[in-house]
């Protein structure tokens, strides 16, 4: 009796057991049944739930590769007069770790998601708010938590061999969920492509100078003068993204008063 009121005890300090919602909801999400449960429970599953003892990384790997494919013939019959550069670029960014995020995050995936890992609601919460200012993609200004695309991936992975690996059925369930699809009118180049290419046309020298070690910044340098600047902690690609971005706005500005002076 004293061990059973002991361990009420513990259990109220520690607060209620959250309950993970039912797999179900996926079904209903994909409007897809699964002929083997065991591969849906797999693919929300990450290797943080040691419970399990499986996790989704086998069905992501295959996922990733099923998607690739699925864009890559999408777009050649779509896009009969695209380049095959022109082509990749656009399959990137339907394949790309943000656009997946997004679409794991507006169809609430990550609800369903087995996993021991505290910080990454906060993780999700931030990037919700910030993709707010980027309706369609940020291409690379905002951190993004991996694991929201990759179940996306292990989704399109456990679909295709639940569906005796048929692109078609597969394709037929992610059309809509992938959506807003990011076609040849609204794909937008990377900001540091874009400012290479923006000095390029002006015949114009640009130089990074990384101090992301000492201040957690990148400071962007054309014709040696300070044109732009970013700083941001967690991840150094967002630092040089960011960087690249605001000597983009920067250098328009600039561009934009000289000529009407």
């Amino acid at each position: 009796m004293a061990e059973s009121l002991a361990v009420m005890e513990k259990l109220e300090l520690e607060g209620p057991v959250a309950e993970l919602p039912s797999l179900e909801g996926v079904e209903e999400i994909l409007g897809y049944k699964f002929e083997n449960k065991k591969l849906l429970e797999e693919a929300f599953t990450d290797s943080s739930f040691p419970e399990k003892g499986f996790s989704y990384e086998r069905l992501e790997y295959i996922g990733d590769s099923v998607l690739n494919l699925l864009f890559t013939k999408e777009h050649f019959f779509q896009y009969p007069d695209l380049s095959p550069g022109a082509l990749t670029r656009l399959r990137a960014a339907n394949v790309d770790t943000e656009k997946l995020a997004r679409v794991a995050f507006k169809h609430g995936f990550h609800r369903f998601l087995r996993h021991n890992k505290p910080l990454l609601e906060d993780q999700i919460e931030k990037f919700s708010e910030a993709i707010k200012e980027y309706p369609l993609h940020s291409n690379g200004l905002v951190d993004v938590p991996k694991v929201l695309a990759d179940i996306v991936e292990s989704t399109v992975g456990a679909v295709f061999i639940d569906t005796n690996y048929c692109l078609d059925s597969v394709w037929k369930v992610f059309k809509d969920v992938l959506e807003p699809i990011i076609s040849r009118e609204t794909v937008k180049i990377h900001p540091v492509t874009e400012l290479y290419e923006e000095c390029q046309k002006r015949n114009l020298k640009v130089k990074f100078v990384d101090s992301w070690r000492e201040s957690m910044a990148f400071h962007v340098l054309i014709e040696d003068k300070l044109v732009g600047r970013a700083t941001y902690g967690f991840k150094k690609d967002i630092a040089h993204n960011r960087a690249a971005k605001d000597a983009l706005d920067n250098i328009r500005s600039l561009f934009t008063q000289s000529s009407s002076s």
